[in-house]
């Protein structure tokens, strides 16, 4: 079993940017596809991005296409998330998911705690 942990949120002006990384411990991260969520306050969980494991294929939402890029590094056991152009309604918890099945549609099997991004106007 593999376990997720999400940094690099905070709170930055809108224009600006942010990389969230997300960590795996106890198994190797390229076993797994991976995906990014998130979720705003009294809205569901809504679908960011996937990359397959070996970061071949990468996938957004098509809002997110053109200001996020995801990535991963192997070898770190890591995967990112630079998120440019920020708007305030990015804001939302992140969380990033690893999935043993297809990359899409994405259905995460391990999920991290998450990372809180704030956008202000």
């Amino acid at each position: 079993q593999v376990q997720l942990v999400e940094s690099g949120g905070g709170l930055v002006q809108a224009g600006g940017s942010l990389r969230l990384s997300c960590a795996a411990s106890g198994r190797a991260l390229s076993s797994y596809n991976m995906g990014w969520f998130r979720q705003a306050p009294g809205k569901e969980r809504e679908f960011v991005a996937a990359i397959s494991w070996s970061g071949g294929r990468v996938y957004y939402k098509d809002s997110m296409k053109g200001r996020f890029t995801s990535s991963r590094d192997n070898a770190k056991n890591t995967v990112y998330l630079q998120m440019n152009s920020l708007k305030p309604e990015d804001t939302a918890v992140y969380r990033c998911a690893a999935s043993t099945g297809p990359i899409m549609p994405f259905r995460g099997d391990y999920w991290g705690q998450g990372t809180q991004v704030t956008v202000s106007s």
